[in-house]
This record gives C-alpha cells, sequence and structure tokens, in this order.
C-alpha cells in the first residue's frame, strides 16, 4: 500500500498538467510509479521526466545494456518496485532470464558480453566504495567509450531517485508484477 492516495490528474494545477501530458505524450505513454509521487511537485517532475526520458531511451547504452544497469540499480537499493518493473524490460531488450535472475538473487551473472561485464562491476564498485578503481574505469571507458560512462553514470543516478521515490513512497508493484526478492 503507498503512503500516498492515487493521484487524481484532473485535480493537477496548470504546471502540474502541463508535464502530466508531457509524460502521457512521451514515450512512457502512461503516468505511474515514481511518476505519480513527482507531479505533487511539477517543478521536481518536469526535469526529472525529461532526464528520465533521455537515461532510458537516448542514452548511448544499447537497450539491453540499459536495461541491465536498471535492473542492478534497483537490486543494489532494494527497490521492488523498480526491479520488477524493469525485469521484464531488461529480458524483452535481449538481456537472458539467467541474468535477471541471478542480478535479483545477488549472484554472479552468466554474462557473455564484456560490456555487461563492465557496467556491473562499475556499478558494485560504486555501492560498495562510493568510488570507483581506475582499472574499472578504463575498462569501461575501453568497451563503452568516454561518453558511454557517462551516460551509465547518469543512468545510476536517475534510477537511484527513483529507487528513493519509489521505496520512501512505497509505491506499489506494477500491476501484474510479483514482488522480488531482493
Amino acid at each position: 500500500m503507498s503512503r500516498l492516495p492515487p493521484l487524481d490528474l484532473s485535480t493537477l494545477d496548470a504546471e502540474g498538467q502541463r508535464v502530466a501530458d508531457a509524460i502521457r505524450s512521451g514515450p512512457r505513454g502512461v503516468v505511474r510509479g515514481p511518476f505519480e509521487v513527482w507531479l505533487r511537485s511539477p517543478g521536481l517532475a518536469d526535469p526529472a521526466q525529461r532526464l528520465g526520458e533521455f537515461c532510458r531511451y537516448h542514452s548511448a547504452l544499447p537497450p539491453e545494456l540499459s536495461e541491465l544497469a536498471i535492473i542492478i540499480v534497483g537490486k543494489m537499493w532494494q527497490a521492488p518496485y523498480e526491479f520488477a518493473a524493469h525485469a521484464r524490460l531488461a529480458i524483452a531488450a535481449g538481456v537472458s532470464d539467467e541474468v535477471v535472475e541471478a542480478v535479483r538473487a545477488g549472484t554472479p551473472p552468466p554474462y557473455t558480453d564484456e560490456r555487461a561485464k563492465v557496467i556491473h562491476a562499475l556499478i558494485a564498485e560504486w555501492f560498495a566504495d562510493h568510488k570507483i578503481s581506475d582499472a574499472t574505469y578504463a575498462r569501461a571507458v575501453e568497451l563503452l567509450t568516454e561518453r558511454g560512462v557517462v551516460d551509465l553514470v547518469g543512468i545510476v543516478g536517475y534510477y537511484g531517485l527513483i529507487c528513493v521515490t519509489v521505496n520512501v513512497f512505497e509505491v506499489p508493484l506494477p500491476e501484474g508484477s510479483v514482488a522480488p526478492v531482493l
């Protein structure tokens, strides 16, 4: 059960309506999850949803790698909503069921792509040490490019904001999702 009542979009002020319309008319097509929380503060919701659109749909990382990064962040933040919402998207983007399950379980994923391995290593190092080793950084730039690493860091930060939002406000899982044990 959410800590917030469902948001009645018809009660939003003009700025809230503008932001809700931008979300609905963009690639997401619907207002749910953290956006329903953020629309209570349209000044936060607008730049956050625009950053999220870039991170999810326009980063230098291909969809399978960005979705992998998102579920790793969801796991690290212990955010069932975010993990559940993106696990199916990761699989649809080409991440194997075995990798998704390993990320969820916290066991070593059976990666076959070196880029996926370095993404996992970079995110895991960040959460463990709050810094990245020179070796991991160099390997990430080698495999992902400098722009790819910048975009990856953006994804980690943006989805961290989402994870904090859905955890603090206890946003219910997406319809049809089963709560993953994280």
